[in-house]
């Protein structure tokens, strides 16, 4: 178990060991979570880069395709029931 200090300014220095053993260099963005009684540090990690077909690939759609009138009907249909349970 390793200990630190909280500073005036709210840093924390991790101690070399635990920066070490996970890899972590100066400037590494971390995602602090609020957990029991503690936080727990995770690395953030970005978003890999994609493109329109790695995304679009993902949906495969079956059946006939919508026509343009058909999508907007559905999208007014979902506002609708979604503005009538605001209320």
């Amino acid at each position: 178990m390793e200990t630190t200090r909280l500073s005036s300014k709210g840093q924390v220095m991790l101690p070399k060991a635990l920066r070490d053993a996970y890899h972590w260099e100066a400037g590494q963005e971390l995602v602090a979570i609020a957990v029991g009684d503690g936080i727990l540090l995770k690395p953030k990690k970005p978003f890999q880069e994609t493109t329109l077909a790695d995304v679009a690939g993902c949906l495969h759609y079956q059946g006939k395709p919508k026509s343009l009138d058909e999508i907007e009907s559905a999208v007014q249909q979902g506002f609708t029931e979604q503005w009538r349970d605001c209320r």
